[in-house]
């Protein structure tokens, strides 16, 4: 097992958004390095966040502390590797917290810039590039994040983990199917 020099930490207390973002990247990243990093997986489109935003909405079943620990139960892991992938995640929370503010920061100026008389078409495109860079470091992080998870578990545990999520998917999906259903048709 690869040792780790992120600041020791037991708790996976942190803010409920950031918990379960983190944590659903966790899972959904552990699919990702399970599945070997097909490029046609890596292919896919992510939403408007990428890889960052593939994970927040509850994509994976490590979705809080709690559920990261359950699945971790679920592949048995030992006091080491939960200490390190608290550690990982930890790490990867501060980084993605001043991710967060930097978007919110450029999301306000897109509302400015939209708001004024004369929509200025250059300001417009230095946004959105400065908005894709933002994206690709997040993005980046999480790769990071994914992959030194990944260094911590056994591929055994990694395949348990994907048929899991897999299970869990299948589940959220026959769930939206049986909502959208009973919606009123407009």
């Amino acid at each position: 097992m690869n040792r780790h020099t992120a600041p020791r930490s037991t708790s996976l207390k942190t803010h409920p958004a950031t918990s379960r973002a983190l944590g659903a990247f966790v899972a959904t990243a552990i699919v990702v390095v399970a599945a070997s990093l097909s490029p046609a997986a890596m292919a896919m489109p992510g939403g408007h966040d990428g890889m960052q935003h593939a994970g927040m909405h509850g994509g994976g079943m490590m979705g809080s502390p709690k559920m990261a620990e359950r699945m971790l139960d679920s592949v048995n892991a030992t006091p080491e590797q939960r200490t390190q992938i608290r550690q990982l995640m930890e790490a990867a929370k501060s980084d993605m917290q001043a991710q967060r503010e930097s978007g919110r920061t450029l999301r306000e100026q897109a509302a400015k810039l939209f708001a004024e008389p004369n929509v200025d078409a250059r300001a417009a495109e230095t946004l959105r590039q400065q908005m894709l860079a933002q994206h690709d470091t997040a993005s980046k992080r999480m790769t990071q994040l994914m992959l030194d998870v990944s260094r911590v578990l056994t591929p055994e545990q990694r395949k348990q983990m994907a048929e899991r999520m897999a299970q869990r998917r299948t589940m959220m999906e026959r769930h939206r199917q049986e909502r959208q259903s009973q919606r009123p048709q407009s």
